[in-house]
């Protein structure tokens, strides 16, 4: 029963923290523009995604644009898209497996410890697509730290955190919680049967040859 709880736990964090990362990924505040030394009073702020540009205005209207080509991007942000769609469609995967090993579904068959081991390589997928989405998010968020204190950097084009990476940290987290918690619910089983086996003696002769 114990077992059973932590699968459907890791599941539903699992489930929960593929939602975040698909909302992070399609989301385009990843950056947006820094408030620093002459920028702080301005009408119009500035968000950049894995997909889009935004530009938010003060009246409230935001106009975004798609980028035109992936050539034009740089290495750190191309990166980072690749590994989101990786994580993606590995957390995905590693849903579908897992439910198909867990003790609350019929999927599998009926032997207990081949579905264990399902599940258990149903987390395993998850906690290799929550490493690639944390890999992204550290690669991501490392280039806005050096952009952002770098004194080469022009002040008009310094960025901060968004929300949107937030999201997806919160969502990379969320699944790789959920992948240990499945990799670790593997019961272990003996390989022998239910009974002891006990070694036969011969039968003791009170009586002596000669």
């Amino acid at each position: 029963m114990a077992n059973k709880g932590l699968q459907l736990l890791g599941f539903v964090l699992a489930v929960v923290g593929l939602i975040g990362l698909l909302a992070g990924t399609i989301m385009p505040q990843w950056k947006m523009s820094a408030y620093v030394g002459d920028n702080i009073i301005t009408a119009v702020a500035m968000y950049q995604g894995l997909w889009m540009s935004c530009a938010f205005q003060s009246t409230g209207q935001m106009q975004c644009k798609i980028y035109d080509s992936m050539l034009q991007l740089d290495g750190a942000l191309q990166a980072t898209r690749a590994l989101m769609v990786v994580s993606i469609i590995l957390t995905v995967m590693g849903l579908g497996v897992a439910s198909m090993g867990m003790k609350c579904t019929n999927c599998g068959g009926d032997d207990k410890r081949k579905k264990s081991r399902i599940a258990m390589t149903g987390g395993i997928i998850l906690l290799v697509g929550g490493l690639c989405a944390i890999v992204a998010c550290s690669w991501f968020s490392s280039q806005i730290i050096q952009d952002f204190y770098n004194p080469f950097t022009p002040v008009n084009t310094k960025y901060e955190f968004g929300s949107a990476i937030f999201i997806a940290w919160a969502g990379n987290f969320l699944v790789f919680m959920g992948g240990a918690m499945l990799a670790a619910s593997c019961s272990k089983t003996k390989s022998g049967g239910k009974y002891p086996q006990t070694k036969s003696r011969p039968p003791s002769s009170s009586r002596e040859y000669v």
